[in-house]
């Protein structure tokens, strides 16, 4: 990989944020992968991926510019309701 430069693109905060909240919508069921198949709700990893988000929201107060730290918060608002919603769903089975 190390011919490959910036094959993946590069990664800045945003782009991180946004990847993390795609995982977490993965395992909501929400998103297929990125390779299109789909897997059962694992609300264990949801809830792990929007704590680390949480953290992240927490460890760089101060530290971001606004746009960054409107996305993130936008996010983690967004996950949380889903999460709540696939939890109800789950408990309703």
């Amino acid at each position: 990989m190390a011919d490959q430069p910036g094959a993946l693109g590069s990664v800045d905060f945003s782009t991180y944020v946004l990847s993390t909240a795609s995982t977490v919508q993965v395992s909501l069921g929400l998103l297929p992968d990125p390779d299109g198949t789909s897997h059962p709700v694992d609300l264990e990893a949801a809830r792990y991926f929007i704590d680390v988000l949480a953290m992240l929201e927490q460890k760089t107060k101060g530290n971001l510019d606004e746009t960054e730290s409107k996305l993130i918060a936008s996010l983690l608002y967004d996950l949380h309701i889903a999460f709540v919603d696939a939890q109800n769903k789950a408990h309703a089975k």
